[in-house]
């Protein structure tokens, strides 16, 4: 079995086409972590999860939504909590900020559903561009085994950083033809490395401009055994383990 780590299947792009997505799914062993950006989307998944055991529900709010109805977000996790797989997609991002207030505010919402993956023991799946020096500050206070940095962006430094503490971290297509990102991979522990699409984002190169599908996977995966030095079997069998670790299962 494979896992997409982080894929926005709640996203309006996947919509006409989402039974086609789940068929194929099923067909190739692949799970997604099918995350959220806000209340809306949070119960889209939920629905979509209904659907399908291969659609793994996570709910939160994303940096960008760090306006939405934060206590109508801790209500709906708190009646899920036997529903959901995880919380994400949730973090902090100073793009979407304006001042110092709006920071503020996306580190209030980051905390409290910080506190809430920490009580239900549910891993998280964290948005950390332009902010992972803050994510490690922030993150040792909270006891919480799968926190996943998703689509890694920093530095080896911030790698290393990344390691230190447990985190896990996720590469995706890019990592086919993105020299740099195969260097991060190969400086990963690689029982921290998982896979993800983070669809529907689309890819110039290899993919042909495609909404990323999880179908995508087994490409990152080959060349992840590449980096790695392992055969594609024992590459799949590691990011098995990688993720239901990561997941808790």
């Amino acid at each position: 079995m494979l896992y997409d780590a982080h894929i926005h299947l709640s996203d309006i792009e996947y919509q006409n086409d989402i039974d086609l997505v789940i068929n194929s799914m099923q067909k190739t062993d692949i799970k997604a972590c099918a995350v959220s950006m806000d209340n809306q989307t949070s119960k889209t998944t939920l629905d979509l999860a209904h659907k399908s055991n291969h659609i793994l529900p996570f709910i939160g709010i994303h940096p960008e939504k760090a306006s939405d109805d934060l206590d109508l977000m801790l209500d709906l996790i708190k009646h899920n909590a036997n529903n959901i797989s995880g919380i994400g997609e949730i973090g902090l991002d100073k793009t979407y900020t304006k001042n110092n207030e709006d920071l503020a505010r996306q580190k209030l919402v980051f905390t409290k559903l910080l506190e809430s993956a920490e009580k239900l023991h549910k891993p998280v799946s964290v948005h950390s561009r332009t902010t992972l020096d803050e994510i490690f500050e922030i993150f040792p206070s909270y006891n919480i085994s799968g926190f996943l940095l998703h689509w890694f962006a920093g530095s080896k430094k911030q790698l290393r950083v990344a390691m230190d503490l447990g985190c896990f971290v996720s590469y995706g297509p890019v990592a086919v033809y993105s020299q740099d990102k195969q260097v991060l991979i190969s400086n990963t522990t690689p029982d921290k490395i998982l896979v993800e699409t983070d669809g529907p984002v689309r890819f110039s190169r290899c993919f042909d401009m495609k909404s990323a599908h999880p179908v995508f996977i087994p490409s990152v995966v080959f060349c992840v055994s590449k980096i790695l030095g392992k055969s594609y079997d024992e590459a799949e069998l590691l990011l098995e383990a990688n993720s239901k670790r990561y997941l808790g299962i």
